[in-house]
């Protein structure tokens, strides 16, 4: 474990380890409770995540689970530490719900992600002048200073996941008509589209477009990211207009994947993706360049 894991990262590499000793042992959730006189819930927490584990408890878990192995001993209490550990966030982060601020551990440590949106280019990739017309509209109940605060944070975002000597692999699915929906006026969404051309071009990310011909069932499931964190380790994240959510059940996460993979199979290719985008670009440029004639 790295010294930067971070407090989401480390409690679910953490807990899905617990588990995994619990099950080579063919132990029950409430055999183990019993053994160390804890309450059924407080086992079934610790496995979830749903709360973190004291130096003290973990080293008597282990010790009743017969670990002998010194480093692997001293690596879960390396993650037990991390797990609990609070950083000092800026105050912006104090605007963000909990599974944004879970988003925001578990990209800066992924190594691959999977990315669809039907509406909206990504939160990662928006220019300043679209992240704020997307902010603006769809947060109007959120007072000026919250929504400053989150756009200053979301402005951080591609740092953060693509900062790194080694960063992750992104592939983004975008509905066709993403770059056809003009958000923030013509000028914003020229600048848009030719800042997700320029990343494309220089391969920062792998996109294809699925196109409107194409069924499919993104529409009806919205927007979702997966977050791959190591082989056979990843998390989904979903996003609506009202709520968004952090999910770690490996079915659903599958699932997920399964969908996208589809998708992925039957939009545009990344070539025709680019031409799609560099037209609609021009397109803009030249709508833009009329009304100053």
């Amino acid at each position: 474990m790295t010294s930067t894991e971070t407090p989401a990262v480390a409690r679910r590499r953490l807990r899905l380890t617990l588990r995994s000793l619990r099950e080579e042992r063919d132990l029950t959730q409430a055999e183990i409770a019993a053994a160390l006189e804890w309450s059924l819930s407080k086992v079934v927490r610790i496995e979830q995540g749903d709360v973190t584990i004291s130096t003290g408890d973990l080293k008597d878990l282990l010790a009743y689970y017969e670990i002998r192995d010194e480093e692997l001993i001293q690596k879960l209490l390396d993650e037990s530490r991390a797990a609990r550990r609070r950083d000092k966030a800026a105050p912006q982060m104090r605007t963000l719900t909990p599974a944004t601020v879970q988003l925001l551990q578990f990209e800066s440590q992924a190594t691959a992600l999977r990315c669809y949106q039907p509406t909206l280019v990504p939160g990662i990739f928006q220019t300043a002048g679209y992240a704020a017309a997307v902010m603006n509209f769809g947060n109007r109940d959120l007072s000026e200073e919250v929504r400053t605060a989150r756009l200053e944070v979301r402005s951080h975002r591609y740092a953060n996941v693509f900062g790194g000597s080694n960063p992750p692999q992104y592939l983004l699915i975008l509905d066709e008509s993403v770059v056809w929906r003009q958000i923030g006026g013509a000028a914003a969404m020229m600048e848009q589209l030719d800042h997700l051309l320029e990343l494309v071009r220089h391969g920062r990310i792998l996109v294809r477009i699925s196109p409107f011909e194409v069924p499919g069932p993104g529409s009806l499931i919205g927007s979702f990211l997966i977050i791959d964190l190591g082989e056979r380790d990843a998390v989904l994240y979903r996003e609506s207009h009202q709520q968004d959510e952090i999910v770690q059940t490996a079915g659903e996460v599958d699932r997920h994947r399964h969908i996208f993979e589809e998708m992925w199979q039957r939009a545009l290719g990344e070539d025709a993706t680019a031409r799609l985008i560099a037209s609609r670009s021009a397109f803009v440029q030249a709508s833009l360049d009329r009304r100053h004639t």
